[in-house]
């Protein structure tokens, strides 16, 4: 069964017609007569995932597979609605703003304990913060604590650079104060990550949370991330086989919220494709992520639920463009006018329709539509191979050898196929005139490592929004860094008007205001060219038939405790 959410026009209609969707698709096999069949409670949901957790503390969690798991087992003082984008209340009740927007008031929920008994309180809350806050050594790498630095900042004993976080007060229990330092587009919108989820201080003080041993290429993390994660949500950790690659989460008895209905899921690794479909066919698992759109139809056709998302990401083409010292930096990038010409030889139109799946769209921009600060005039690069090879000319730089890195064994939201990808856009770069040099490494951590550090010319990645903010998308990519610079992965450019537009978007408190000045951004990135944007794709899920209640969310934020799975 082929559930195909139309693309919203805001969050609140995008969860509307999730839910719709939902209930349509569940009347229809379950009871034939336009009404929905009781949900069953109990029994054991085997998911595909595509990999193995990193580990299983938040703090410490930057990858969609970690993720899936904590967002089951803690819980934040936000999340997301159902199947949208937009903040909503979790461990907090309600929340309010001082009118300067630097100090945020948490009215917390009360007879909340974490999974190890302790209570949930706004002195927890406010341990947590002061933890993040107070990280040493490893845990300030950005491999280590990514999220804290992308949305805080630096740290207790880094003074010198900047941090927005001022400090957390506990006047009561149900309480919870959080004062900032200067205003920010990302707050609270940015507590609904599961980075922030609430975790419970006896278990971390108990287990040595914060002891990362290690180097920053290779972290080893401690008990605590590995065997205890303990949070408040509606499922429970119960254990990690390695061996097998499955992580198992148990119902939480002790819900404060509407209890889950399946008595267990077990997270199966299992990184290809096709083999995750073999395994659905043959009932070892009951569903599994990041479809292929060419197995679509044959799954539906099977009687199998395919669950697409509304697309909330962007596929790029990133460019080494700045010059990053000493990491041999293709100087010809440096000319705005070749970035031009890749930009006009890449055929987006044809990538959207023979690799991506139905209600993909070509980007124009490094964020979709849906996001507020969204501009609409942007300098745009169709598909123009002539104009490609007349740029080169101009800049002399006919037959420019590009180091075209792509990764292996793996399959994302945004890129559901990587060589066929690299194969299509590197013909396309051939025909404009250039040279393509190809580096095929493994996802994890050879090619991101790679990457980000700026060891390619041009390289195939892509964002997944983590909330409704559009500093989350290009403040992401292009906001300069704490040593000044954008991402090296973008070569480091240094570009004072790119950074002064983001830093003046984030700190504007009128909302109108804000969104005009993220449009500006937009434009003067797409002026610079850092790289080119190239798609927003729907991602999906599947499931067996006689599984319900899995409601496809944009973000990949999946909440499986509304889920149920029949005899």
């Amino acid at each position: 069964m082929l559930r195909r959410p139309t693309r919203a026009l805001a969050a609140s209609a995008a969860a509307l017609t999730a839910i719709t969707l939902s209930a349509c698709a569940s009347s229809d096999r379950d009871s034939g007569e336009g009404g929905e069949a009781e949900q069953q409670s109990g029994g054991t949901l085997v998911f595909g995932a595509t990999s193995d957790p990193i580990m299983l503390d938040p703090a410490f969690a930057s990858d969609g597979e970690t993720f899936r798991v904590i967002r089951q087992v803690y819980e934040g003082l936000l999340t997301n609605e159902l199947g949208g984008t937009d903040p909503v209340p979790a461990l907090a009740e309600d929340w309010q703003v001082s009118e300067d927007g630097l100090e945020y008031t948490f009215t917390l929920r009360d007879g909340v304990t974490f999974h190890d008994g302790t209570d949930f309180n706004g002195e927890a809350v406010c341990f947590n913060f002061e933890r993040w806050f107070n990280f040493e050594g490893l845990a300030q790498s950005p491999s280590a604590s990514t999220y804290y630095q992308d949305v805080f900042g630096g740290f207790a004993s880094t003074p010198e650079t900047p941090n927005i976080y001022a400090g957390c007060e506990a006047p009561d229990e149900t309480t919870a104060v959080i004062r900032l330092n200067r205003v920010t587009s990302k707050f609270p919108a940015a507590l609904s990550l599961p980075a922030f989820s609430i975790a419970s201080p006896t278990a971390l003080q108990e287990y040595d949370a914060d002891n990362l041993s290690g180097s920053e290429d290779a972290l080893t993390y401690p008990a605590y991330a590995l065997e205890h994660p303990t949070g408040t949500g509606p499922f429970r950790f119960e254990s990690w086989d390695r061996g097998n690659g499955e992580v198992t989460i148990v119902r939480n008895e002790d819900y404060w919220g509407d209890p889950a209905l399946l008595d267990e899921i077990i997270f199966r690794s299992i990184s290809d494709g096709n083999t995750r479909r073999q395994e659905l066919q043959a009932g070892s698992i009951d569903g599994y992520d990041f479809v292929a759109p060419a197995d679509y139809q044959s799954l539906q056709d099977d009687g199998f639920q395919v669950l697409v998302r509304d697309p909330f990401n962007v596929l790029y083409l990133g460019i080494n463009g700045g010059g990053i010292p000493g990491a041999g930096a293709n100087p010809a990038l440096q000319d705005l006018r070749v970035r031009q010409a890749i930009a006009h030889a890449i055929d987006r139109d044809t990538i959207v329709t023979s690799l991506l799946p139905e209600g993909a769209e070509a980007a124009v921009e490094f964020m979709p539509p849906t996001v507020n600060g969204y501009a609409e005039d942007v300098t745009t690069y169709d598909y123009d191979p002539a104009r490609a090879r007349q740029l080169l000319q101009e800049a002399g730089a006919e037959g420019t050898t590009l180091r075209f890195f792509y990764p292996t064994e793996v399959s994302r939201p945004y890129l559901p196929d990587p060589a066929a990808m690299f194969q299509v856009i590197s013909q396309n770069l051939t025909d404009a005139g250039f040279t393509v040099a190809p580096t095929a490494l493994p996802w994890s951590p050879d090619y991101l490592n790679a990457v980000q550090a700026g060891g390619a010319d041009v390289h195939l990645l892509g964002w997944t929004g983590d909330y409704n903010d559009a500093y989350n998308f290009i403040g992401t990519f292009f906001a300069a860094k704490a040593d000044g610079l954008a991402k090296a992965e973008f070569g480091a450019f240094n570009d004072p008007q790119i950074f002064q537009a983001l830093a003046a978007a984030d700190a504007e408190p009128d909302p109108a205001a804000r969104t005009a000045l993220y449009e500006e951004a937009n434009r003067l990135i797409m002026d610079y060219l850092p790289g080119v944007p190239i798609s927003h794709s729907p991602p999906a899920l599947v499931v067996a038939d006689n599984v319900s209640g899995l409601e496809p969310s944009p973000l990949t934020a999946e909440v499986f405790s509304t889920v149920s799975i029949s005899d």
